[in-house]
């Protein structure tokens, strides 16, 4: 397991640092938007998504070679052959990014509506076949709910962040059911994943981009029962959650501070705060 450094540590309040990292927070961002503009605009001219996305993969990649932010990818060779959905932690906004550039070009992304509306990228995200669902409204959560699930039962691979946002502190939020639900219904595995380095590449305190490692670690696909209880979704839920806190070396933030009950223990309290 990788460690970083923290936000808050001493090297991080070097003032003699800090217009160096003005310097390449502005080249970062320069080359994002840049890498952006001309991948959006290879997405709006070329047919086809698998064409679509393996250009936004490529520009992802080169955006984080070039920000000086290499991308390690431990274990791809779990990832199945067929069709899965992959589940992992969320700490940045970068992520999305990471992963694009992570995962083959036949991974669709399922985010938040919101992002639907932000100019360009709403655009460029809806060009790559991505869905958008609603966290908020009922009515038009479970619509949003059918078509990816009508995408995943038509054999399409996912990629979901299902804590559904992330948090200023370092940690593992509660996870929806909507990906595991989705899996049971298509009936293929659920791929945990652990991402590391991107809170602090992009911190969600704000602030300028930071040059360092990431990485993404592939879990072991974790499959549907041979008999599946009713509440399928709920027990894919709670073993990807418990496989990707074991690796993540973060705390648990459904729990409040007992880290010294025993790990069964601490499992359960965390299954049930993870609940809907």
């Amino acid at each position: 397991m990788t460690s970083e450094p923290t936000e808050d540590s001493p090297s991080g309040s070097n003032p003699l640092l800090a217009p160096l990292r003005l310097i390449y927070g502005i080249y970062a961002i320069v080359l994002f938007l840049a890498l952006g503009l001309c991948g959006l605009l290879l997405v709006l001219l070329l047919p086809g998504v698998g064409r679509r996305r393996a250009v936004a993969r490529g520009m992802s990649r080169a955006f984080l070679w070039l920000a000086g932010m290499p991308l390690t990818v431990k274990s791809a060779e779990r990832l199945p052959v067929g069709q899965c959905v992959v589940v992992s932690n969320h700490a940045s906004y970068l992520d999305g990014v990471v992963f694009t550039a992570a995962l083959p070009a036949r991974f669709g992304f399922v985010i938040k509506r919101e992002m639907n509306d932000v100019p360009l990228a709403g655009l460029m995200l809806r060009r790559l076949g991505s869905h958008f669902v609603e966290r908020v409204n009922r009515n038009r959560s479970g619509a949003d709910a059918r078509r990816v699930l009508r995408d995943a039962i038509n054999g399409n691979s996912l990629v979901f962040f299902p804590e559904g946002t992330f948090s200023r502190t370092p940690g593992l939020l509660k996870f929806h059911t909507g990906a595991f639900a989705t899996a049971v219904r298509a009936g293929c595995p659920i791929v945990p994943a652990v991402v590391r380095g991107t809170r602090v590449a992009l911190s969600p305190r704000g602030g300028l981009p930071r040059p360092g490692r990431i990485e993404v670690q592939i879990l072991p696909p974790i499959f549907l029962q041979p008999e599946s209880p009713s509440d399928a979704a709920i027990d894919l839920r709670d073993r990807a959650r418990q496989a990707i806190l074991s690796e993540l070396g973060e705390p648990d933030l459904t729990c409040s501070g007992d880290t010294a009950l025993p790990p069964h223990t601490a499992h359960e309290r965390s299954a049930q705060a993870s609940r809907p």
